[in-house]
């Protein structure tokens, strides 16, 4: 299927060059004269690329780059400028705004097209879903600048290993890395004034650790421990921000990749603060439960020790242990050997809602 394009040109013997051009070469090309028409063509058809005059009656480059990178389904879409100017200072405005190129007229028409052809593979190779794991982090670091930088960790260098309850980091430091557990188990916690651990988020195998406190350059709000032995391949901080800084795609990209799991983590925040003892237990279970069994395979059980979920339920263990006690009279758990079984998924849920 061919690629649509939309060239946004006020000048219509240049537009329809370009057009012709494009469309020589099996792309299908939509026009706009200024600014405002274009942004409106952008909006409707979505186009693959956009080729956007800077100087235009209306609405300027400028201003139509502005108004769709605020729409996130528009942001991820390549944006060429072009200019009759090629000064330093129109070029770097360009590409703060997040252009992805800049051609200057009068242009050969193979440079126009070698452009495209660059930019939608580009935008091909990011659109597409990268798995939350050492394949994809490498794939994406790949894409941003055609460097194979996680060779050394593949070839097992760099790899931290844990014991169970080591620190990794504490809250307050610096980060100077960013984690990714190959192997095993993580917690991140933080505790109150009278010492009480409140568990903000289990890590597990295939996930990044640590890229809150690099993404805000600030320092570490929780502390990591492993909850099991734990391998951990490290990524310096310098790595980390060669990849986000190179290129605007790849940042959205890989702020979307690291940052899914915001509004679960606000959502069991706000339930440690106003749910009720019974409903703070489900929701640790039922947590931990969608978090290690998303297939809902039957017969899965859970066994990262009553201190643990406790501390993720934001409740004392004997309070846990108690109303574990009740879920399994009431037939919603089992318990063998330590380990816990969800019997009835829905009534837990219904006990959350």
């Amino acid at each position: 299927m061919a690629s649509t394009i939309l060239v946004i040109e006020d000048m219509s013997d240049v537009q329809e060059n370009i057009a012709e051009i494009l469309e020589m070469d099996n792309y299908k090309v939509l026009t706009a004269s200024d600014g405002r028409e274009g942004v409106k063509l952008a909006l409707e058809h979505k186009p693959d690329l956009i080729i956007c005059d800077i100087s235009m009656p209306v609405l300027d480059g400028y201003g139509v780059l502005h108004m769709l990178q605020k729409r996130d389904e528009m942001s991820h879409i390549p944006f060429i400028f072009l200019s009759a100017r090629a000064e330093r200072t129109d070029i770097r405005k360009g590409m703060e705004l997040g252009a992805d190129d800049y051609l200057v007229k009068p242009f050969d028409p193979m440079e126009l097209l070698h452009a495209v052809e660059i930019r939608l593979k580009k935008s091909q190779r990011l659109r597409q879903e990268l798995t939350p794991d050492l394949t994809g982090f490498n794939s994406l670091l790949q894409t941003a600048n055609g460097n194979d930088l996680l060779k050394d960790l593949r070839e097992g260098r760099n790899i931290n290993s844990y014991k169970k309850k080591q620190l990794i980091y504490a809250a307050g430091n610096h980060p100077t890395y960013m984690y990714f557990i190959l192997k095993g188990k993580v917690k991140t916690s933080r505790h109150n004034e009278d010492g009480k651990e409140i568990i903000t988020r289990i890590f597990n195998e295939g996930e990044f650790l640590g890229y809150k406190a690099l993404l805000e350059e600030g320092t570490y709000q929780d502390e990591a421990e492993a909850i099991t032995p734990v391998e951990l391949a490290v990524i310096p901080r310098s790595d980390f921000e060669a990849l986000v800084y190179s290129n605007m795609d790849v940042m959205r990209k890989f702020l979307r990749l690291l940052t899914a799991n915001i509004s679960e983590s606000e959502q069991h925040l706000l339930g440690l603060a106003y749910n009720s003892l019974r409903k703070k237990v489900a929701d640790a279970l039922l947590y931990l439960y969608r978090k290690y069994n998303p297939d809902k395979t039957p017969g899965f059980s859970l066994d990262i020790g009553r201190d643990n979920i406790a501390a993720i339920a934001g409740v004392a263990k004997e309070s846990l242990i108690r109303t574990l006690g009740d879920f399994r009279d009431e037939q919603l758990i089992r318990i063998e050997e330590g380990s816990i079984m969800i019997e009835n998924l829905a009534k837990l849920e219904r006990m959350v809602n």
